[in-house]
């Protein structure tokens, strides 16, 4: 039996409201003093806390008491539109007409504008064993698209994982332009060692320099090392030097479904911990490595599923990797992330 609880804003304040508790969960309602409301789901290993107005972004994820999120600028969300001024969550939702960094010439805002949508719905289902956050939102634009988006995240009874769903059905009377990120933000794992079911060759350096980042002539110094090391068939496998990851260091994946259906991937600590993501490559045909290690961000995002490489919607256009959907056609994305 599935039980459904609607959500209202109302509901919501900065005292914490318990509204449901079991042997195994435990669900509360509270606003940030910034004014961002929040859901934080417990089960017996660990919590989730999601936003579910603003993209339904997964602010914090803690299994095992090891955080999973990276370590970032922010001590709460901020309400905004623009996720630069609120990077600071576990995961989020990068697109959905146009996702990545945006180059010069495109029109987009940084990672699209799902990122931080004000949603219009948002619900609680609890089953036997689990309980999901869902959300709905319509974006509609005159003269441009209209779309009905609905993300949802599960937390299973015993788990240290969770489940990130996406559904994106296009409303408009003509073919829509879809591009999304399933935008994980691992914390950083010291000496931590990446491994995948697909080749560590097929993880290229990135080549292109999005206007956000200010690399140094180490950074330029370090990522000639690293293209020789791929010259060579290596890559770069263990992080195991922080103070060059200072600016951030990008693998990018391409055509992945060619090696597997299903992409396990992970990251293991020496402390005995492991993070691991797995999705289809069906959905997803582009995987992201993310890393970054200084005083303000710290972050191994050891693999991120994409449909498209995350360098704005033109570069995508380019490639041929933009996903067209149909007047009425819907897709659906799955990603399973958190403890092994």
């Amino acid at each position: 039996m599935k039980t459904k609880i609607n959500l209202q804003r109302e509901y919501f304040s900065e005292l914490p409201t318990e509204i449901l508790s079991s042997s195994e969960f435990s669900v509360k309602l509270f606003r940030y003093p910034a004014g961002v409301e929040a859901v934080e789901i417990k089960n017996s290993r660990g919590k989730i806390i999601v936003l579910p107005y603003m993209g339904q972004i997964i602010w914090r994820a803690e299994f095992d008491g090891i955080d999973l999120t990276m370590k970032n600028m922010f001590s709460q969300p901020r309400k905004t539109h623009n996720m630069l001024d609120t990077y600071g969550c576990f995961a989020f939702h990068s697109g959905l007409l146009a996702s990545g960094c945006p180059s010069p010439e495109d029109t987009h805002q940084m990672h699209g504008e799902f990122c931080c949508a004000d949603m219009d719905r948002a619900w609680l289902e609890i089953e036997e064993g689990s309980i999901t956050l869902c959300g709905e939102y319509e974006y509609c634009q005159g003269f441009g698209y209209r779309y009905t988006a609905r993300p949802s995240v599960q937390l299973k009874a015993g788990a240290g994982n969770i489940t990130i769903d996406m559904n994106v059905k296009n409303t408009t009377s003509i073919p829509m332009p879809l591009q999304y990120i399933c935008h994980i933000n691992y914390a950083y794992v010291d000496e931590g060692e990446f491994a995948a079911n697909i080749p560590d060759s097929a993880f290229k350096l990135r080549e292109t320099i999005p206007s956000h980042i200010k690399p140094t002539a180490d950074w330029f110094a370090y990522t000639d090392e690293i293209k020789k090391m791929q010259s060579q068939g290596k890559t770069l496998t263990k992080l195991g030097n922080p103070a060059l990851y200072n600016t951030e260091i990008v693998f990018l994946a391409d055509d992945i479904d060619e090696y597997t259906d299903s992409i396990e991937a992970q990251i293991t600590s020496p402390q005995g911990y492991t993070f691991k993501t797995q999705f289809s490559t069906q959905q997803f045909k582009h995987a992201i490595r993310w890393i970054m290690y200084n005083g303000d961000q710290q972050v191994s995002s050891f693999i991120i599923p994409a449909t498209s490489r995350p360098e704005g919607f033109l570069a995508a256009q380019k490639a041929g990797h933009l996903i067209m959907l149909e007047p009425n056609e819907t897709r659906e994305f799955s990603v399973t992330t958190g403890l092994k």
